[in-house]
């Protein structure tokens, strides 16, 4: 149970951002509750998501940043095949990675969410296997397991499909912005070997790759592909998502032939349209939206990861500087993140066109430029990159305010488990 005068927080959403709002949250004195829709955490064989230097700073902080260095991929290299093209362009990854940043990592996210979990799970209540139904503007909610239960605020950190925000701003539909694109992730054996290698086939409007990571003994499959119109399935229906995904790559080569064979096999397949969450506000009442939940920049594209990270340290260190009262906190929050946002939704789209290419020439640009940059010098890669790496250098220069622990919140464990 919480103590007495404890300001407690529901946070909805165990992946990435809810984890690490409840981190800092606790620290700054609040009561947490975690509700997670899944069974137990999310080993859904995810993808490689990157962490750049914000998103590094806040994990140092929290203690966590020598696990996250530890699950690191270790790609470091890329052989690039264009479409039409026997000859393949090899690219050091990691001078790329160098000349963009000077503090980045690339993990698999299931890996992240685990070190974030791990990081709270003892100071932070998790309730799993349950989900909010409704929320009221005093604060009373409604579960589809749990009795109902009280809190000052609620946090939707539940991603691109987000049920807090359907159940507090409507459909999704009223904010969602299609950006023209579609992105497929499968779990498949590294028959390949591909020891710190990414490799890429891009063509035309469509981009496949397949990558290891040094830790995990299987590989991913990522496909990227663009579509003029919306296509017509259900988000539940998995077969006609693998067919869709097989529709769009067919022919392209024989090494993704191979890998489309696995979607028949796969333990773990996603797939996705490329959209963006566009809303004049984040903030209703007690509920708040954070992470994809209130301003996804479009998944593979935007640097969405470090985007969350980043919005949840904001939003706890904006309520602790408050108090606890939301009605001072949320709109701190929101003018904190308004620029990285809109800058993130803006760099999504130019990095969309780059690595799903509209034209001919933007294959070969992709497949030359890679190769170009990891061929030159250091300072020469940098200033290329300046002009061509435009979401990663708009991720790096996000600086946020520091924000020490307080106890204005009074705070402890506590939520679910014991209410009433």
């Amino acid at each position: 149970m919480k103590s007495r005068g404890a300001v407690r927080v529901l946070v909805s959403g165990a992946s990435v951002a809810g984890p690490v709002l409840a981190y800092w949250l606790t620290r700054h004195g609040f009561s947490v509750t975690v509700v997670e829709r899944a069974p137990v955490l999310r080993q859904t064989g995810g993808h490689a998501v990157d962490l750049f230097r914000p998103a590094m700073n806040i994990s140092e902080k929290m203690g966590v940043l020598p696990r996250v260095e530890e699950r690191a991929t270790g790609t470091n290299r890329m052989t690039v095949y264009r479409e039409g093209s026997r000859r393949p362009v090899r690219a050091d990854l990691s001078k790329i990675f160098g000349a963009t940043s000077d503090r980045h990592v690339e993990i698999m996210r299931d890996d992240l969410s685990e070190i974030y979990y791990d990081a709270t799970r003892d100071h932070v209540e998790y309730v799993f296997g349950d989900s909010i139904t409704a929320i009221s503007p005093d604060g009373e909610v409604r579960f589809e397991n749990a009795a109902p239960c009280r809190f000052d605020l609620v946090v939707g950190a539940d991603g691109l499909h987000s049920n807090v925000r359907r159940l507090v701003f409507g459909d999704e539909s009223r904010f969602s912005a299609f950006t023209g694109a579609y992105l497929g992730v499968l779990t498949l054996p590294n028959g390949s070997d591909l020891d710190g290698e990414l490799l890429i086939h891009v063509g035309v409007g469509r981009t496949a790759g397949m990558y290891g990571a040094r830790h995990l003994g299987d590989a991913r499959a990522l496909f990227l592909f663009r579509s003029e119109r919306e296509l017509d399935y259900h988000h539940r229906d998995v077969p006609r998502q693998k067919e869709l995904l097989r529709g769009a790559f067919a022919g392209m080569h024989a090494h993704v032939d191979r890998w489309l064979e696995e979607l028949d096999h796969t333990p773990a397949f996603y797939f996705d349209s490329i959209t963006q969450l566009r809303m004049n506000t984040w903030s209703q009442g007690r509920v708040t939206l954070v992470g994809d939940a209130g301003y996804c920049p479009g998944p593979a594209v935007g640097g969405s990861t470090t985007l969350a990270i980043v919005g949840a340290y904001v939003l706890a260190g904006e309520l602790a500087r408050a108090g606890g009262d939301h009605e001072r906190a949320f709109p701190a929050y929101e003018r904190a993140m308004a620029e990285h946002v809109h800058g993130s939704h803006a760099a999504a789209l130019s990095a969309a066109r780059t690595l799903i290419p509209t034209s001919r020439l933007g294959v070969w640009g992709l497949a030359q430029g890679s190769r170009l940059i990891s061929a030159l010098p250091s300072g020469p890669s940098r200033a290329l990159l300046r002009f061509t790496a435009k979401s990663a250098r708009l991720h790096n220069s996000v600086t946020v305010d520091d924000y020490p622990p307080s106890s204005a919140a009074s705070g402890g464990r506590g939520g679910l488990a014991g209410a009433p």
